[in-house]
């Protein structure tokens, strides 16, 4: 559509152009029950009025506002009424003869979005009951109300409501006046438009109160509030929701000097929700699978606590103070993601997570930071389609790990004295990466712009390797570490020396040392006794890629599970997961280490990581030759840890559900089968009812488990969850006609919401079933620029990134790929960069194929 993406030229001259005073926003949404408006077959939609008061420094002067509608009714500038069929182009309304100040009034009817974007509608098919919510992030906001959609035109918000008999409405500010149907809320200090947000519908709704004594002698008092649907309710701990916002609050309160500035704290766990969450200020959403329905490890609790804790600091970085533009998104993203594992680790019961974070979220970055798509933390973002894949392992994971370095680097009190200032300097306005590092440079004495160019202005990751050369009496003569990359940087970090004492291998010997340049020689480890392993970056200070010497890793192919602190286990786990992916260690070799260690490993969400990772290894990475052996190896080391994993325990429950994952042969469906049926028992493993859809997708996919079957479980679970794992089980058949089925569905039609979309690509790509999808790699590739034309973002990149044909790992894929880029080299940049990465990860498992093969080659 014309103008429905934004460029940051367009919205730089419109912030050198505006100044805007306030916003007001109506919207009435009694539509939403009921039955749609007699509109023909066009979509359900609501009644938006915005009036939006500004200035212009240039009187006489044009620009335009954002609004995505099906209509615009009237528009009024100045008292003077437009014609909004020649203002309107479906995406923006032209404004022209601009006053000093203006005054502009919107009447529309906008849609009700069943993607996740805008205000997402959503019926309840367990009893009938609608809910609704907003995301806009990065601008779906014009899909709600008329405004100016860029984050640097910030201004206060007044809400105004009028929603269905019986419900309940929220916003960022607190209700402040009913009228009947109509609610009225409380002004909102001056935010951007993406961050503003309704919640509306019958929810379930909790309260609590959060206190603190401030230093003046006064009680800052900040409302809470938690809400679900109902059919979730008795489901819904909100307890324990309240004390990880209690916990957040104080450490924020306590590191930031700057009271949490917006009222209320309302957290909202809604359906159908895209994301992991959204910081709208006072209003913050979640989706609502982070309310558990069945039994879940204490990894699925600290994930929810790091969301909980990473939306809070967003309350300081971005939305107190705000990126100008999207080129600095890691200005808010990069910091709430480091914060959110600074804070779990030393304000709640969770406190290994700096083991989940390097685990975990540096997995993701590293894996962003060599696709052909990477770039530097500060990315350069021409538009709106930028933004949106701008939220990606770079600016989240990478950035997070990179002030982890530079708490580092210039010390902790340094990078929290800068935080303190720089909130307070910028309070209510728009920054960029210069005024971050101004205030560094002022607490820590460092020379920030040196930093800057090196890890936030540069793309791509080191290599860092140890290199040792013992003496005649078997001690280190000389230890150096050697860095490999295009750009070399300057590391912060320890090299921890293990050694073996009884029966494990623990760290006897620890330095610190500023790696510079290709090789630096760490004096202080001269002399000490020959190690078992050498770890590089140790303790986990700076972001690199770990390499081991010949002798590290021979130990820890014998020795990993002896490994006593579990930051270091999940150090080398880590370095193991690249060696492989990078094509220097046998897909095999990986998997046969987790058969041989992952029963040992104590940490739950390094287990987690270490299953995903082992079958990653053997769908794409093993040579094709060896996956029906590695598969049965997998399968039957699942199954041994599942028997002898301490009954009740939440890794008896993490083999469980890797057991379905890796079952293949007739005794292992049969086994899920019974366990389904009652019939066979794993003491103390409860098959609950999320177990039950773990354990039927496996029989679904292997056709072991009819459509019937199918529906009977949705007849035990008829629920908006159960819909979901319905339709992936469904889509899992191994029928040629299923999969056209689901194909047609996702790309031919849009009449699924975006939560079945995603839930029917999940069951379409199995990958068991090379064979049966292979007739859709030629469909992909002629459907793929279509549907991004035609649909949401949002549904527009599920697509392009589920249905890419990498299981038909093979040349000829690679060759359409290519064909497909050269001959759409006009495509949208967003589109190319989704095929790009896609293809890149085909490519990478190529070569990981090789090297598998190589090493059976040499074996036999």
């Amino acid at each position: 559509m014309p103008g429905e993406n934004l460029s940051r030229d367009e919205a730089r001259e419109r912030a050198e152009l505006l100044s805007v005073e306030g916003y007001e926003v109506a919207l009435d949404v009694r539509s939403a029950v009921g039955e749609a408006s007699p509109q023909g077959t066009g979509p359900r939609t609501f009644r938006s009025v915005t009036t939006i008061r500004f200035r212009s420094a240039r009187p006489g002067a044009a620009t335009f506002v954002d609004l995505l509608a099906p209509s615009v009714t009237s528009v009024t500038l100045n008292g003077r009424e437009l014609d909004p069929a020649k203002a309107f182009d479906g995406a923006r309304i032209a404004l022209e003869g601009l006053a000093e100040e203006n005054v502009l009034v919107v009447d529309a009817q906008c849609a009700y979005s069943r993607t996740g974007e805008g205000l997402h509608r959503f019926v309840d098919p367990e009893d009938g009951e609608v809910y609704l919510y907003t995301q806009y992030e990065p601008a779906d906001a014009r899909r709600v109300f008329a405004n100016f959609e860029q984050p640097d035109l910030k201004a206060p918000f007044r809400f105004q409501v009028t929603a269905p008999d019986g419900w309940t409405v929220w916003s960022n500010g607190a209700e402040e006046a009913r009228d009947g149907l109509t609610r009225r809320f409380a002004e909102t200090e001056p935010i951007s438009t993406y961050i503003t947000a309704v919640v509306a519908g019958p929810y379930h709704y909790e309260t609590d109160v959060y206190r603190r004594e401030l230093g003046d002698g006064s009680t800052l008092e900040i409302p809470l509030g938690a809400m679900c649907r109902k059919g979730l309710a008795r489901h819904f701990d909100a307890d324990d929701v309240f004390l990880v916002t209690k916990q957040g609050l104080d450490f924020f309160h306590d590191h930031f000097d700057y009271p949490y500035p917006f009222g209320k704290y309302d957290q909202a766990f809604v359906p159908e929700y895209n994301l992991g969450a959204m910081e709208n200020p006072g209003c913050v959403t979640f989706r609502e699978e982070f309310v558990f329905r069945g039994k879940v490890t204490q990894a699925s609790y600290e994930r929810r606590a790091n969301v909980i804790l990473h939306e809070m600091a967003h309350m300081w970085f971005g939305d107190l103070v705000t990126m100008q533009w999207w080129d600095d998104l890691w200005l808010k993203e990069s910091f709430a993601d480091f914060m959110g594992s600074f804070s779990l680790a030393e304000a709640t019961r969770f406190g290994n997570a700096w083991v989940t974070f390097a685990n975990n979220r540096k997995a993701w970055a590293y894996r962003a930071d060599q696709l052909p798509s990477t770039h530097p933390i500060t990315a350069d973002i021409r538009d709106l389609e930028d933004a949106k894949l701008n939220f990606d392992g770079i600016t989240y994971a990478k950035g997070a790990s990179v002030l982890k370095q530079l708490v580092a680097y210039a010390g902790r009190d340094a990078f929290l004295e800068g935080a303190r200032r720089y909130f307070k300097r910028h309070a209510y306005g728009n920054t960029r990466l210069g005024d971050l590092l101004s205030v560094l440079e002022e607490t820590s004495g460092r020379d920030m712009k040196a930093w800057s160019r090196s890890w936030l202005e540069t793309s791509g990751v080191n290599s860092l390797t140890p290199c040792v050369t013992y003496d005649e009496d078997g001690r280190i003569a000389e230890l150096a570490v050697h860095q490999d990359g295009e750009e070399l940087r300057p590391h912060r970090v320890a090299v921890g020396l293990y050694r073996t004492e009884g029966s494990k291998l623990v760290r006897y010997a620890r330095a610190e040392a500023d790696v510079t340049g290709a090789r630096t020689v760490i004096g202080e480890l001269a002399g000490i006794d020959r190690p078992s392993l050498i770890l590089v970056n140790d303790d986990d200070l700076t972001y690199c890629k770990i390499r081991f010497d010949k002798g590290s890793l021979a130990a820890l192919r014998e020795r990993l599970g002896d490994l006593t602190d579990p930051l270091a286990r999940a150090l080398c786990w880590s370095a193991l997961w690249n060696l492989t992916r990078d094509a220097l260690m046998p897909a095999r070799d990986f998997i046969e280490m987790v058969l041989r260690f992952a029963g040992r490993e104590s940490d739950i969400g390094v287990l987690q990581m270490l299953h995903a990772w082992a079958r990653t290894a053997l769908h794409h990475y093993a040579a094709p030759a060896w996956r029906e052996k590695g598969g049965r190896l997998l399968a039957e080391g699942a199954l041994r840890e599942l028997r002898t994993a301490e009954p009740g325990s939440q890794h008896q429950l993490t083999w469980a559900r890797f057991f379905a994952s890796a079952a293949e042969s007739p005794a292992d469906l049969q086994l899920l089968q019974e366990l389904l049926e009652g019939t066979a028992k794993i003491d103390g493993l409860d098959v609950d009812q999320e177990l039950r859809w773990s354990f039927l997708e496996p029989l679904a996919a292997h056709g072991v488990a009819a459509e019937e079957a199918i529906a009977a479980e949705l007849a035990r679970d008829d629920t908006a969850s159960g819909k979901r794992h319905q339709v992936r089980c469904l889509a899992a058949r191994p029928s040629a006609a299923v999969k056209e089925q689901a194909w047609a569905q996702v790309v031919e039609s849009d009449k699924l919401s975006n939560a079945l979309v995603e839930a029917t690509i999940s069951g379409f790509v199995q990958t068991g079933q090379r064979e049966l999808l292979a007739p859709f790699a030629s469909k992909y590739f002629e459907a793929v620029e279509r549907v991004w034309a035609e649909r949401s973002i949002q549904i527009g990149m599920d697509v392009v990134r589920g249905l890419y044909p990498g299981l038909q790992d093979d040349e000829a894929t690679l060759t359409a790929t290519d064909a497909w880029l050269t001959a759409h080299a006009s495509a949208p940049p967003a589109l190319r960069r989704l095929v790009l990465e896609a293809r890149d990860d085909l490519a990478r498992a190529r070569l990981a194929q090789a090297c598998d093969e190589e090493a059976s080659r040499t074996a036999a």
